[in-house]
């Protein structure tokens, strides 16, 4: 079984109630929400919260629910550790982590990302970009000579399942997924809430689903 997973607890620092702020009409999270459930390889859509509130929003379009316990929905609770409480309770093969605070996905990504993975045999894929940052004052090369890496932006993750349960979230052999600038959009404060916004309607109004 291929599950999807939208991890979306209730506290947020940076942006009260985040997850289900309204952006562009609707829920934060309805965006992953309404993208996961257009796929055609997820077997199981799931919403992982410790908070009722979002629990009923989530419900309100159209997927199951699976209540954390109030320790995975802490500052210091890691995203494998929500991965690997709710592959206990609910077994699968891949497991596909969507993050509700990257709303700007294409149409057909999350399959790309499926197909990917599996025809290639890997054991985890991250979208992202490559990205050629350095520390100010720690670089003598023009920007466009440094090679760079590539930088998981938060998007789409797609791991196996057992190798989750084994406390590794990498693997050995790993996908890395270019996407688009704007799909590497994500939310941590509101001056990215504004852009993202922005973003959504263009994507809303001139096709660029």
């Amino acid at each position: 079984m291929v599950l999807g997973l939208i991890p979306a607890r209730g506290g947020s620092k940076g942006i009260t109630n985040k997850n289900i702020k309204m952006i562009y009409g609707k829920p934060l999270i309805a965006w992953t929400i309404e993208r996961a459930l257009q796929s055609h390889l997820l077997d199981k859509v799931i919403v992982s919260t410790d908070s009722e509130v979002i629990a009923a929003a989530a419900k309100e379009y159209g997927v199951d629910v699976m209540i954390r316990p109030a320790e995975l929905a802490t500052d210091t609770a890691s995203t494998q550790d929500v991965m690997y409480y709710t592959l206990q309770k609910m077994p699968a093969d891949i497991l596909v982590l969507l993050q509700p605070t990257s709303p700007c996905r294409s149409k057909g990504l999350i399959d790309e990302c499926i197909h990917e993975f599996i025809i290639n045999d890997y054991d985890s894929l991250a979208t992202g970009f490559m990205c050629n940052y350095k520390e100010y004052g720690s670089n003598t090369l023009p920007r466009q000579q440094i090679k760079g890496f590539f930088y998981d932006d938060g998007n789409i993750y797609v791991i196996r399942a057992d190798q989750i349960l084994r406390g590794d979230r990498y693997g050995k052999k790993i996908g890395r997924k270019l996407i688009s600038r704007y799909e590497n959009a994500e939310i941590d404060d509101m001056f990215d809430f504004w852009v993202l916004e922005k973003i959504l309607e263009k994507q809303q109004t001139e096709g660029l689903e």
